[in-house]
């Protein structure tokens, strides 16, 4: 019995481990197919232990890889170049998995080059595997040429929709009801709303068409006639301005009329295009009235030299109405010139400017300066030349009037160094002649000769203060005048200037009134009119000077100018000379201007007299009539002094002619017997006098002996240190020292170098002994 249980129950293990061999034979068969599956998986897939071991790598993981069977994490890692970002999507994806809980990431790995195609991406994945706390199953994918692809069509789909939407043309679509379903980005910037403005159903087509009658036409036809499919519209933008658009509408079917249908429509904008012609159009009539009303002439002509356009300045040049167009330009340019212009185009087909001057046949006293361009056909413009003519004849009448001007500047400016000079031999001559005087008295036998001497040295001063009013380099010292003793001293000079054959009369006016005027001007307003009447009476006439009293009661205008009430003094200038013709009286006061020859005139006369006459306070009129004689108004105001005036006067004016003085004085002077007499003639009156040959020698004197000097007198012109600079340096020695400048030029050719001081007095030369003692005396009040 226990044989039979023994081998019963050793049956039973024999049939269990059968059994049981088999079950392990099977799973150990489906473990292989699982392996094997795991193995043909083209993709890479990696198992790893909680540890972060790896359990399983199929041959496309190693191959990926390149055999490295670390955790995916780490070999993503280190494809990234440990990128943080990239590092922690990874640790979170292998958190969560070890949590159970699936997950996947795309990753973009650095580029490797430049272009966009050097990117790689990567797929990771990972699961959790059941019952297996810890285990991660790994996916990796290469999808880099997914998402190149995606790129691709991305910017295809990026290129269509910019084409689409920035278009220069509009596009739109509505529904049957007018409404937007679509509009593109250049038709909504035209019409100033924006897409979703359009599109939200709010606005509809008809909505914004103007100027049609779109009462009985359908909401998505956009034209008057139903059966139009293209046509211009005019649409309304948001600011309420109109656009002129070119529009094309089709309509398409959607699934059958009853589903609805929508259109397809285009607008190309036409306003701009309307715009751009009209701003040309405006274009062309600017050029053209700029042409036509161009001050210079401008011509037009073909290779050939025939003219194709002209503007009316070349017209005008021609002196004629008549169009130029068709001829040829030789044959409207001088005879003596056509070699030179023929020549100038020749040139100019050559790229090589060319200038010349000409004058025009029907008008051969204007001289045009003419300006020679060759066009060529690469410029747009057909071949040939633009000429430019420029009216130079006032220019080179001009010219010849400034070289004259420059000739009598010259003159002038020899003429005023030459009276500098002959300042300082008179000053000598007269000065020395008072001297003289002070030791003969009237009845010596001497006396007569020494009169006689300083008389004709008067007279020579005279002629030198008559040089310096032709040069303009006199002193203007305007003072009250009597016009009867101006006129009476000049008339020995006025008979010279006039000739035998002309006949002086002068008429002085009974108690004229006292004028304020310089006296040198005064006597040059009277020459240069008596000079002009002379020139103007060729065979002998009468010059006659008029003076009288006016009284103007009420203002009144003469010839444009407005005469204020008051009294006057008129002085008339007339003549019987040829007289001036109409046409060019009012212009005989323009400077320059001459009806005289050149080198018989300057031209300056007549405005000399006119701004002698105005800076005195006076008007000028003339009247002429030919053949008859010319006869020149000059109205002075009386001079009035009012009662302050009159008792400063009386309070300046001396009242005593002692002459005698105390004090210091330093005399700086170069040229020796100025120096010499004038020294002499202070020390009479009882000044002491230090004399100096130069600026530095006074300056030596200055200060060795400054303080005791009350006066300094000192010549302006003088070799090395001049007198304003001396007397800069004295001042700031001395700044309350008394200070008289004697010169033979102007005083206004110093006073501008020298800062506003107005204490400094100025002598003249000439001189005689009792100016200068009157001078110093009252300037230094002994």
């Amino acid at each position: 019995m226990s044989d039979y249980i023994w081998l019963s129950v050793c049956g039973f293990l024999i049939a269990i481990i059968a059994v049981l061999s088999v079950v392990v034979w099977r799973q150990r068969g489906m473990l292989a197919i699982r392996r094997y599956a795991f193995a043909a998986v083209p993709r890479p897939r990696q198992i790893v232990d909680p540890e972060g071991k790896s359990l399983f790598a199929n041959p496309a993981f190693e191959d990926f890889f390149g055999g490295d069977l670390r955790a995916v994490p780490d070999l993503i890692l280190d494809e990234s170049q440990g990128d943080e970002d990239i590092g922690r999507k990874l640790a979170t994806l292998q958190l969560n998995a070890r949590n159970g809980v699936s997950g996947h990431v795309e990753i973009e790995l650095p580029r490797n080059g430049p272009s966009d195609r050097d990117t790689q991406w990567r797929h990771v994945a990972a699961y959790p595997i059941p019952n297996r706390p810890g285990y991660v199953f790994w996916f990796v994918d290469d999808i880099t040429m997914r998402r190149q692809m995606e790129q691709v069509i991305n910017d295809q789909q990026q290129r269509f929709v910019d084409l689409l939407e920035n278009a220069p043309i509009g596009f739109f679509s509505v529904d049957d009801k007018g409404c937007f379903l679509f509009a593109n980005q250049t038709l909504t910037d035209w019409l100033g709303y924006s897409s979703s403005e359009l599109e939200s159903g709010k606005i509809k087509l008809h909505d914004i068409i103007a100027d049609a009658s779109l009462e009985d036409v359908p909401a998505y036809h956009p034209f008057e006639d139903v059966e139009s499919s293209a046509g211009e519209v005019f649409l309304k933008t948001g600011d309420g301005e109109k656009r002129v658009l070119a529009a094309i509408s089709q309509h398409i079917a959607e699934g059958g009329a009853e589903k609805g249908f929508r259109t397809r429509s285009v607008v190309r904008n036409l306003t701009l295009e309307r715009e751009m012609a009209t701003a040309l159009e405006q274009s062309e009539k600017r050029f053209r009235k700029f042409f036509n009303e161009a001050p210079v002439g401008i011509v037009l002509l073909n290779e050939r030299g025939v003219i194709t356009e002209c503007n009316r300045a070349f017209l005008e040049f021609l002196a004629t109405e008549e169009s130029a167009k068709g001829k040829p330009l030789l044959s409207l340019v001088g005879e003596d010139e056509r070699d030179q212009v023929r020549t100038a185009l020749v040139s100019a087909s050559t790229f090589e400017r060319k200038a010349l001057e000409v004058r025009l046949e029907g008008n051969p006293n204007r001289v045009c300066s003419m300006n020679v361009t060759h066009v060529d056909e690469n410029s747009g413009l057909p071949s040939g030349y633009i000429l430019n003519f420029t009216d130079t004849t006032d220019q080179r009448n001009l010219e010849a009037q400034f070289a004259q001007s420059q000739k009598m500047q010259a003159v002038g400016q020899l003429a005023g160094g030459i009276a500098h000079d002959f300042n300082n031999l008179l000053t000598a001559m007269i000065g020395f002649s008072d001297l003289l005087l002070l030791r003969h008295r009237p009845g010596d036998q001497s006396f007569a000769d020494i009169m006689q001497i300083k008389q004709n040295a008067n007279r020579a001063a005279n002629l030198v203060r008559q040089l310096l009013a032709f040069s303009r380099q006199q002193t203007l010292q305007p003072r009250r005048l009597n016009v009867t003793d101006i006129i009476a001293e000049l008339a020995h000079l006025l008979r010279r200037l006039i000739g035998e054959n002309i006949e002086l009369r002068i008429t002085h006016g009974r108690d004229l009134g006292d004028v304020k005027a310089d006296q040198g001007q005064l006597e040059q307003v009277i020459i240069n009119l008596a000079v002009n009447a002379r020139d103007a009476m060729d065979h002998g006439g009468v010059l006659e000077i008029i003076t009288s009293n006016v009284i103007v009661e009420n203002p009144y205008k003469v010839k444009g100018e407005e005469i204020p009430p008051g009294d006057y003094v008129l002085v008339k200038v007339q003549d019987t000379g040829h007289g001036i013709p109409a046409e060019i009286i009012d212009r005989i006061f323009d400077p320059f201007f001459s009806t005289k020859e050149v080198g018989a005139g300057t031209g300056l006369g007549l405005s000399t007299v006119y701004g002698i006459v105005k800076q005195s306070g006076g008007f000028v009129f003339v009247d002429s009539a030919a053949d008859e004689g010319t006869v020149f108004s000059l109205l002075f105001p009386h001079f009035r002094e009012d009662k302050k005036q009159l008792e400063e006067a009386v309070v300046e004016a001396p009242q005593a002619l002692d002459l005698t003085g105390r004090g210091t004085i330093l005399l700086v002077e170069d040229e020796d017997a100025v120096r010499s007499f004038s020294a002499r003639a202070l020390e009479n009156k009882g000044y002491k006098v230090h004399e100096a040959n130069s600026g530095e020698a006074a300056l030596e004197v200055l200060k060795s002996d400054g303080a005791s000097v009350d006066l300094i007198i000192t010549d302006v012109v003088m070799p090395r240190m001049d007198g304003p600079t001396l007397i800069k340096h004295a001042l700031e020695m001395q700044p309350d020292m008394k200070v008289i400048f004697i010169s033979g030029y102007t005083e206004d050719s110093f006073r501008k170098s020298l800062d506003d001081n107005s204490a400094i007095e100025f002598l003249p030369k000439p001189f005689s002994l009792k100016q200068l003692a009157t001078k110093v005396k009252e300037v230094l009040g002994a």
